[in-house]
């Protein structure tokens, strides 16, 4: 058993393995003294309820990106696609019925200009020419009714062999409503799909395009004009294309807002102290302590954190300067791993929430923890996000305590070659 990534878990994997995070935390609460809340009042009951209500979709939010609980920005933009998708579709089913009805009278101007008496069947007889125009290709109409939606195709990341390998090993007992506990809804037993704003992958990715070597990346001032105007585009759950004119320091300056203004940190409020309390820890141990507190994150807050960590990781790794093939300098960007730590720290790691009162004000000591928490989850980002073999055998092991049935299949699915 090799270490695999925390995303390629099945929905009832990760909360199993949250469970034992939290069980492992609890442990270490007597020896490193750590706390799963900010002033250690709260009981464990009400952090796994505030950490679960993360997931759960909010209505009635009037803008699609920014000032929104990241599951809607979700689901937003998951309808917005299915919505493009939609449109597309209709527009191809427009052209393939123009194009028939073109080919269609272009074959009625050439029996008309050569006669009926030069065309003749095989048998002698005359082909019989169809009255009306018809769909060239009538298997695409079977293929619309009954098939997966486009949508669980594009949100997996895996490629199509791991799609169908998951659909093939579905398991029938998640189709059982019995194997619901009361009133919640069954786990899946499949991968949980791939769960990041398109606000932030496109501008992650235009920034690893066009602003590695930007001197001052996240430093340099913005236009307000043009990120404003950016900015109502995604709430307007417009199909926003960042290309290489559109400036580097917007587009910067646009994923900070959006970070900033989330009501729901990146890091929840309630494992702010327990995020910093690391701070204190050297060596493996702060690690693996970072890596059980990241376990406990909801999927969407995890997914987004390891992009946006990939990203800044890819940031840091060009600020120096290097020098290309034919010996001419490239310049480096200057941000450091700390240095975006500074910049991206009290927008990731929120004590208090954007306008209470001392939402603001950190005193030296919890600054400089924030900083060196998130330079080392820059850092370390690559290990961090992966659940090593020992952690999957206990997981594996609980859930044969709790329900048996599906052991066989998370085995199936793990070990494909071995009957």
């Amino acid at each position: 058993m090799q270490p695999v990534a925390l995303q390629s878990l099945s929905e009832l994997e990760r909360a199993s393995l949250q469970e034992l995070a939290l069980f492992w935390l609890q442990e270490r609460l007597l020896v490193g003294h750590l706390s799963l809340d900010r002033d250690g009042s709260k009981g464990i009951k009400s952090i796994r309820q505030k950490l679960e209500s993360f997931s759960k979709e909010r209505k009635d939010c009037s803008p699609h990106t920014f000032g929104v609980p990241l599951p809607q920005v979700i689901a937003n933009d998951r309808a917005c696609r299915q919505l493009q998708e939609a449109v597309g579709k209709s527009r191809r089913l427009c052209l393939e019925v123009e194009a028939t009805v073109t080919r269609f009278r272009a074959q009625r101007q050439r029996r008309l200009g050569m006669g009926t008496s030069c065309i003749r069947a095989p048998d002698g007889g005359f082909p019989e020419e169809p009255l009306s125009p018809a769909l060239l290709d009538k298997s695409s109409w079977s293929q619309r009714r009954g098939a997966m939606s486009v949508d669980s195709i594009t949100d997996l990341s895996d490629d199509t062999s791991e799609l169908l390998e998951a659909l093939q090993l579905s398991h029938p007992h998640e189709l059982d409503p019995r194997r619901s506990r009361g009133k919640k809804k069954a786990l899946s037993l499949n991968p949980i799909s791939w769960q990041v704003p398109r606000i932030v992958d496109r501008c992650c990715t235009h920034l690893e395009t066009h602003g590695l070597q930007t001197v001052g990346i996240f430093r340099v001032g913005s236009s307000k004009k043009r990120v404003q105007q950016l900015r109502e585009e995604f709430d307007r759950g417009l199909d926003v294309f960042l290309d290489e004119h559109q400036s580097v320091h917007d587009v910067a300056a646009l994923l900070k807002e959006f970070l900033r203004d989330m009501p729901d940190p990146l890091i929840p409020r309630e494992l702010y102290g327990a995020f910093l309390s690391t701070a204190t820890m050297e060596g493996p141990a702060q690690l693996d302590t970072l890596q059980l507190l990241l376990f406990l994150l909801p999927p969407c807050h995890s997914d987004t954190l390891l992009r946006l960590l990939r990203f800044l990781g890819e940031v840091a790794r060009h600020a120096e300067s290097s020098w290309d093939p034919e010996g001419r300098e490239i310049p480096g960007n200057k941000m450091t791993a700390s240095n975006l730590a500074t910049v991206f720290g009290p927008n990731i790691l929120q004590k208090e929430k954007p306008g209470e009162k001392d939402a603001g004000a950190l005193n030296f000591e919890d600054s400089a923890a924030i900083i060196l928490v998130l330079q080392r989850l820059i850092e370390h980002h690559h290990s961090l996000f992966m659940v090593s073999p020992e952690m999957q055998c206990d997981v594996l092991r609980r859930l044969f305590q709790t329900d048996p049935d599906v052991i066989e299949y998370l085995l199936r699915r793990k070990f494909p070659d071995v009957p």
